[in-house]
């Protein structure tokens, strides 16, 4: 079924980011405006690619050996995790510029994923040794300068989303909350100010749930894309519990509906996450 389906679904078109309030269609929806709803009116007009369809992502960029033979797959784009101080996978042997360029030959959309530092309450105990300082709004900055300058590095231009990757963390903590949000905040002015497009990767029940309700009390700097970890579910996009049906919408959802599961294609076997995408995917030089 869900191969089926990808043949209908993949799509590449261009979404024209704008300030402008414009509900509609749920997954089913083609591109169009966006803007206030989705969390953040960005700086610009600006078009930007989209994708439509399913993806994987993984610790580690693999081959173009792999990446080829994965093409007889129903997935038709890549989540690679580039850079940030809290990536679990800091050996990337594969990834450069030549890497992006030639998955982008071989017909793949590309997800970059920044994994910074991460909220003070994060629940993960690997992540608590890169955790947010005593100034998230200055770190926020910095890393979001890191962010735009590491994705120019593999080949990732202007106009590209780049996702902010916060791992679970209890958001109902008061401070831990107010520090996370500042540092997301301070990170998503300064990929815009580049010219990037700033998306958000969290649990479903923890930091979408967050940026949710920062976005119903009015705040503004909010992320642009909210991709969010459901696991275990259906895949859709527009039936997410913890978010508003209107908002981040359209062609800004990604729901990563299963992951560290095994997938064989071409030979090769991946431990994957599975995602269903209507979001932007980079640009590459």
């Amino acid at each position: 079924m869900i191969i089926g389906l990808a043949l209908a679904l993949a799509a590449l078109t261009t979404l024209t980011l704008e300030p402008a309030v414009s509900p509609s269609r749920a997954a089913t929806g083609s591109a169009g405006s966006a803007g206030a709803e989705s969390g953040a009116a960005t700086p610009t007009a600006a078009k930007v690619s989209t994708f439509r369809g399913w993806a994987f992502d993984t610790c580690v960029a693999q081959s173009l050996d792999t990446m080829k033979r994965w093409r007889q797959s129903h997935y038709r784009a890549v989540g690679i995790y580039y850079a940030g101080r809290g990536r679990a996978c800091k050996k990337q042997p594969y990834l450069d510029r030549g890497w992006t360029r030639a998955v982008k030959r071989m017909g793949w959309r590309v997800l970059p994923v920044y994994v910074g530092s991460q909220a003070p309450c994060v629940t993960a105990k690997h992540k608590k040794d890169v955790r947010i300082g005593r100034n998230p709004r200055s770190q926020g900055r910095r890393e979001g300068h890191d962010a735009v300058r590491k994705a120019k590095r593999v080949g990732i231009k202007r106009r590209s989303p780049l996702y902010l990757d916060m791992e679970a963390y209890t958001y109902r903590e008061k401070a831990c909350a107010r520090t996370t949000l500042s540092f997301v905040r301070a990170w998503d002015r300064e990929v815009r100010r580049h010219g990037y497009v700033p998306g958000f990767y969290s649990s479903a029940d923890s930091g979408v749930r967050h940026m949710e309700a920062a976005r119903q009390a009015g705040v503004r700097d909010l992320p642009t894309v909210m991709w969010f970890a459901r696991w275990h579910t259906r895949p859709h996009l527009y039936r997410e519990p913890g978010l508003a049906r209107h908002a981040w919408h359209p062609a800004r959802r990604i729901h990563q509906y299963a992951g560290n599961v095994k997938e064989r294609h071409g030979g090769r076997t991946l431990v994957i996450d599975r995602n269903l995408v209507h979001a932007p995917v980079a640009r590459i030089r």
